[in-house]
């Protein structure tokens, strides 16, 4: 050999040794030669990763969250509520029916002989109607009526006034 020239075969292509000239299996091994490189760049300069602090905003209104948000909640609330009350289980029961019923035309008639009473065209001042353990006492005033309802079984009282209807001299 003269002067370490090599000389090399003429089946095998150039670019195999070169590695300007070299395939894709070199550009791929040289890539994951460098991914440590990479990897290890971004571990150790995390300046360049930007992050907050985690902050908590309350979803419920009643504890200071976004008041847009109640009719939402409260309507899924309503949709999870499986709570049936126990008074309006027997709501179609016939004869429940007709003892509410009963119960509300007899407090009704009862409403209205008092409101005639009072009011009625042979009106009085003053007077007191007693049924079961009600009891309503009535004062007629100049321009008002001045009711009391009594329950004598637990002692409470309610009061209330109702203004007269007053008609000028000449009427309406």
């Amino acid at each position: 050999m003269e002067g370490d020239v090599r000389r090399r075969d003429v089946s095998t292509p150039v670019y195999e040794n070169h590695p300007a000239g070299a395939g894709s299996s070199y550009r791929f091994r040289r890539l994951l030669a460098g991914l440590p490189l990479i990897i290890g760049a971004a571990l150790l300069f995390p300046a360049a990763v930007s992050a907050s602090e985690l902050v908590y905003t309350p979803v419920n209104p009643s504890f200071g969250g976004n008041p847009f948000n109640s009719s939402h909640l409260l309507g899924t609330a309503n949709a999870q509520d499986k709570y049936k009350d126990p008074s309006t289980a027997n709501s179609n029961d016939p004869a429940a029916q007709f003892l509410r019923t009963l119960q509300s035309r007899l407090l009704s008639a009862l409403a209205t002989q008092i409101t005639d009473i009072i009011f009625g065209e042979n009106a009085q001042d003053s007077g007191l109607i007693r049924f079961g353990d009600q009891e309503v006492s009535f004062v007629r005033g100049i321009d008002s009526v001045q009711l009391t309802i009594s329950n004598l079984a637990d002692g409470s009282v309610t009061d209330i006034v109702v203004p007269l209807l007053s008609t000028g001299a000449g009427g309406l």
